[in-house]
Parts: C-alpha cells; sequence; structure tokens
C-alpha cells in the first residue's frame, strides 16, 4: 500500500501523518479484503482552495474538511495495467482539522486520521448518504480507527 503526498499548501498536520495513515490504509485494507498494492494521494489544501474544488467540482459553494475524487467510480477512466490500484485522490483541509478537533473536543491527531480514513472509504466505495449506508461506513471508520487515534 502506497500513499503519495501533495501539498497545495504549507500546512501540515502536526503529527507523523504518514506512518498514522499507512496504518489506516493497511487496517483498511485487511478489513475489507482489499489488494496490498492499492495506492492513494492524499493532499493538503487550505480552506480557500478546499472551497474552490468543491465549488467546481461538486457545486457547493462552501470550503468542506475533505474531499474524495475516487478514481475507480468512473468507468470512464482508463487506467493502464500499472495503475489498476490506483484508488484517486483525497483533499484534506488542514484548518478543518485544527477547527474541528477544538469543536469536537479530540486532538488534531485523531481528526487528521478521521478525515483520512472517511476520505479512504469514499475511495473504496462506502457513502453515508441513506442511513443504513451511513451506519455500516461510521462503523467501519470506527473499527479503523481504533487503536490508531484515539477520541
Amino acid at each position: 500500500m502506497e500513499i503519495v503526498f501533495n501539498l497545495m499548501t504549507e500546512a501540515t498536520p502536526e503529527h507523523d501523518y504518514e506512518k498514522d495513515y499507512s496504518t489506516i490504509m493497511e487496517k483498511a485494507g485487511k478489513l475489507l479484503n482489499k489488494s496490498e498494492d492499492l495506492v492513494c494521494s492524499v493532499i493538503f489544501c487550505d480552506p480557500e482552495q478546499i472551497h474552490e474544488i468543491n465549488r467546481d467540482y461538486r457545486n457547493v459553494d462552501r470550503p468542506t474538511d475533505v474531499i474524495s475524487f475516487a478514481m475507480q467510480d468512473d468507468d470512464s477512466n482508463i487506467l493502464i495495467e500499472e495503475e489498476e490500484n490506483e484508488l484517486g485522490d483525497i483533499f484534506i483541509n488542514t484548518q478543518a482539522i485544527l477547527d474541528q478537533a477544538k469543536e469536537y473536543g479530540h486532538s488534531p491527531r485523531r481528526e487528521s486520521c478521521f478525515l483520512f480514513c472517511h476520505g479512504l472509504l469514499h475511495l473504496l466505495g462506502y457513502d453515508h448518504m441513506a442511513p443504513e449506508d451511513e451506519e455500516v461506513m461510521f462503523g467501519l471508520q470506527k473499527e479503523i480507527l481504533d487503536g490508531v487515534a484515539e477520541r
């Protein structure tokens, strides 16, 4: 499993996010019986940048905390053989990590790990639009984050 990190902002989480995210990805892969050679990208951005992405690609004119673009959701994506396990991109708003950690009363590390896990599950095909789907997705988040980044 591989995570490619990109910066659209100078701000990054103030914990060993590479290690934590790798642990989360490995746990998710094992739990969901996914290939060990999965790849995704994480792009850290600021509120203005994620606002623009949210507006331009989702028609939602406000910043958000995390946005995922799954490569395997779109049948028009033509992937070369080596990239068949490329899941897609996760954009994480680094300011939202700090703001939401304070709002929810837990550490920025926990919020950072939660946002990555949430985005990863979207890349793996999970959603929370219907109550039964939300129950499944949020249950998986809890199980994956257990032991990695406690509340």
